[in-house]
């Protein structure tokens, strides 16, 4: 498939700045040593990036899953690279385990995260978000040739 134009860069634009407002917000829990929720912050930020891309695309963006919605671009023909994957796979992990005390079989989620956790998250979520400027990048471009 060639590179689609943009179908609504004003959705693309509502979607992409909501996932940098939520990274910004996670960086400030990391900040505050709230591992939890800087983690959850991240998966939330990585998947309203990829709904930025779909959604400007007219492409179904549904559910939370990260990987799931990365599986729709790749069903367009859109080169997605493994390490992009591999960060949807990261941040898939944090979507349920931070916002429910049972997640685990005993003990709060908030104890089972911590720097290394949240920092990981973090740089998965920088991974998705470089990801999807990059292709809106090249979409806008191609866009300008034709």
């Amino acid at each position: 498939m060639n590179h689609p134009n943009l179908v609504d860069h004003d959705e693309y634009k509502r979607w992409y700045d909501q996932a940098q407002y939520t990274m910004d917000s996670a960086q400030n829990d990391l900040e505050n040593e709230d591992f939890v929720w800087a983690s959850f912050k991240c998966q939330q930020a990585g998947e309203y990036a990829v709904k930025a891309i779909l959604r400007s695309l007219g492409l179904p963006a549904r559910g939370h899953s990260i990987l799931m919605l990365i599986k729709e671009l790749t069903s367009q023909e859109i080169e997605v690279p493994e390490q992009v994957e591999s960060a949807a796979r990261e941040l898939d992990r944090h979507y349920i385990p931070p916002r429910y005390p049972d997640a685990f079989p005993s003990g709060s989620p908030f104890e089972f995260y911590d720097e290394s956790t949240a920092n990981s998250a973090f740089q998965a979520a920088k991974t998705i978000l470089d990801f999807v400027r990059k292709l809106k990048e090249v979409f806008d471009a191609d866009a300008k040739g034709s």
